[in-house]
């Protein structure tokens, strides 16, 4: 505070005397005595510190000073010398003459304006130096601007810019705060050969374009790893504002980024109808399962922003379970919620939880999802995803929910995995539930499908950071695997769009007949690519610097995920970002017997007849164990 108070007290004393210069400089130009009455010079800087108290003169930071502050300094100028004659007058003195409230404006405004903006070139100057490590921006718009002038206000800027790559056409050649455009995103490789030539060559390229993303952006990071230089993203434009430079350490604001994996996805936003949602969700009693999960969770945070009159968070995991209990209690404090422990295989904990909160919205995404590891705990796969979603179904109707929604996989497509075919087994019950509902007056059962989630509990991305930071190796299980993938908080904006869609009496039929909402994933990227992709964020290269090893395939993946089986054709909905996979299902009754038999072979122990059993009902699944078991399914 004391600090402020000596800089602004600096400020009326500078203009102070500039007020005066500007009126011996008036006088001079019209003729006349300066000290002609002796307390005209006085008055006139009286007349200048009045005037410049509505445009805050005194408070401005003359290191910034910009448009804005000049406008203030015009507006003040013209001010004072219209209140300089009132005064004049009233004090006895005579006007030096017709033009000199003119001259006397102009004088201020000259005066006052060339030593602000003197120091703000002499400042931009020091940070222009070639101080600091060089980068090269990748964008030539609105943000690029910003970033370079919050670096030319740094005392000791950390890098010097070499120079811009547009993102756009016609600009090379042109000049932004005085930095050139060197060329355009398809001439990246050449700019960079040139500045390699020079002796310029940067050590990083700073994304400033928000908007480059997917393969324009994979293609400036294959230019950098040729040239052995990192990318980065620049900081957020509300991060940038120089005005808030000067409060911080030197360089906060300008520290860069790592570029988001997300980026790569070349996703487009999908318009989302929150209004609808808002219906849906707002003063209903709503349980979501799994809610200690990757999506669980975040069903949880968008749903509590939806303003349920009660959010019931059920999981099997107590810290899982606790930690979005605690985060849900600090961001929503107004939202009544329940941490309840339950897992979704217990009838009897499932029935008294649905008893007793009523949910009137469930969101089941309780599963076990690791392919691997169900491939060798089968029966507990069978009895959370096949039975779980039974029992969670069967006891939510019987509460009188007014609908429950399936999270459900694209590997219960054509599946060859025990985790894939009992989401498959659960999908059917599913549909097969709404189709009695359509029929009737139940709770509608809706299933929404899609591919992996960007780091979610056991997937890739989060399993490549880690190696990463040992060093490596990053494995991949095949050179052609791929997969779909989105980031969770779009798949849940989806999945609650689908909810809308499905539970609005307003949607066409086809829309609510028990078929499965298939989020659009867009393209399939190679894991492999996805490696090198990640390697080169953490600015190393790829087979150099850090090795991508192969391990084979794992029990029951696949080399490539489908989101439609050949019997279910695509459907659109009219929705962005949602399809639809036409119903094929069984009666709900014969569907949920055949559950039951697999659930009490696997409590049994007898995983070959589970299996077995499963195959009957998802005929395109044939496990290993069962290959050519004829017997064990009859």
């Amino acid at each position: 505070m004391r600090r402020s108070l000596v800089r602004i007290g600096l400020n009326v004393g500078l203009d102070g005397l500039l007020a005066a210069g500007a009126y011996a400089l008036a006088r001079w130009m019209v003729g006349g005595a300066v000290f002609d009455p002796p307390w005209a010079l006085p008055w006139a800087v009286l007349a200048l510190l009045l005037a410049g108290l509505p445009f805050r003169l005194s408070v401005q930071y003359w290191r910034f000073a910009g448009t804005q502050d000049l406008l203030a300094v015009a507006a003040a100028s013209v001010a004072a010398a219209a209140i300089f004659p009132v005064g004049l007058r009233e004090g006895g003195g005579v006007m030096p003459g017709p033009s000199f409230p003119v001259a006397h404006a102009l004088a201020l405004m000259v005066l006052l304006a060339a030593p602000r903006l003197a120091y703000r070139l002499t400042q931009e100057g020091r940070g222009a130096g070639q101080g600091g490590a060089g980068i090269l921006l990748i964008g030539a718009g609105d943000a690029s601007d910003l970033f370079l002038r919050a670096l030319a206000a740094e005392r000791a800027p950390p890098f010097h810019v070499v120079g811009l790559v547009s993102t756009g056409t016609g600009q090379t050649g042109r000049r932004i705060n005085g930095q050139p455009i060197l060329g355009g995103l398809d001439e990246l490789g050449a700019v960079l050969a040139r500045l390699r030539g020079e002796g310029r060559l940067p050590s990083t390229l700073v994304v400033t374009d928000a908007a480059l993303a997917g393969t324009k952006l994979a293609a400036v990071m294959a230019c950098a790893e040729h040239e052995g230089v990192r990318v980065a993203s620049a900081p957020r434009l509300t991060s940038l504002d120089p005005a808030r430079v000067p409060n911080g350490k030197p360089g906060d604001g300008l520290r860069l980024a790592p570029v988001a994996i997300e980026d790569l996805l070349n996703r487009a936003q999908v318009p989302l109808d929150r209004e609808g949602m808002a219906r849906l969700v707002q003063g209903r009693r709503v349980l979501v399962t799994g809610a200690g999960g990757t999506i669980g969770a975040e069903l949880a945070r968008q749903v509590a922003a939806l303003g349920p009159a009660e959010l019931v968070l059920l999981d099997s995991g107590e810290f899982a379970l606790w930690q979005i209990d605690l985060e849900l209690g600090e961001a929503f404090a107004e939202v009544a919620r329940r941490a309840v422990i339950g897992d979704v295989r217990d009838a009897t904990r499932i029935g008294a939880v649905c008893e007793q909160f009523r949910p009137e919205l469930v969101f089941h995404a309780a599963a076990l999802k690791h392919v691997p590891m169900v491939e060798a705990n089968p029966a507990e796969g069978l009895l959370t995803n096949a039975a779980g979603t039974r029992t969670l179904a069967d006891a939510a109707r019987a509460a009188g929910a007014l609908a429950m929604v399936l999270i459900s996989t694209d590997k219960a497509v054509n599946p060859t995995s025990v985790m894939g075919a009992s989401k498959r087994l659960a999908e059917m019950y599913c549909q097969a539930l709404d189709i009695q509902a359509r029929a009737g007056s139940g709770m509608r059962c809706i299933t929404v499908r899609f591919g992996n989630v960007l780091g979610s509990t056991g997937s890739v991305v989060p399993l490549f950071q880690r190696q990463l930071a040992r060093g490596g190796p990053l494995t991949v299980t095949h050179p052609d695997m791929q997969r779909y993938f989105m980031t969770v908080r779009e798949a849940v904006g989806l999945v609650l769009q689908a909810s809308v869609v499905g539970t609005s009496d307003a949607s066409p039929a086809f829309l609510r007949d028990g078929g499965i909402f298939v989020l659009d994933m867009g393209e399939p990227v190679k894991i492999s690519d996805l490696a090198r992709n990640m390697i080169r964020l953490a600015g190393l290269r790829p087979d150099e610097d850090v090795e991508i090893r192969y391990t084979g395939l794992r029990p029951g993946e696949k080399l490539f995920e489908e989101l439609f089986h050949g019997r279910e054709p695509p459907v659109p909905t009219g929705h962005d970002g949602l399809l639809m996979a036409a119903p094929r299902t069984a009666d709900a009754a014969l569907v949920g017997r055949a559950i039951d038999e697999i659930a009490t072979a696997a409590r049994a122990g007898n995983i070959r007849l589970a299996l077995a059993l499963l195959g009957r009902q998802v005929p395109e699944f044939i496990h290993p164990s069962i290959q050519g078991a004829d017997s064990a399914r009859a």
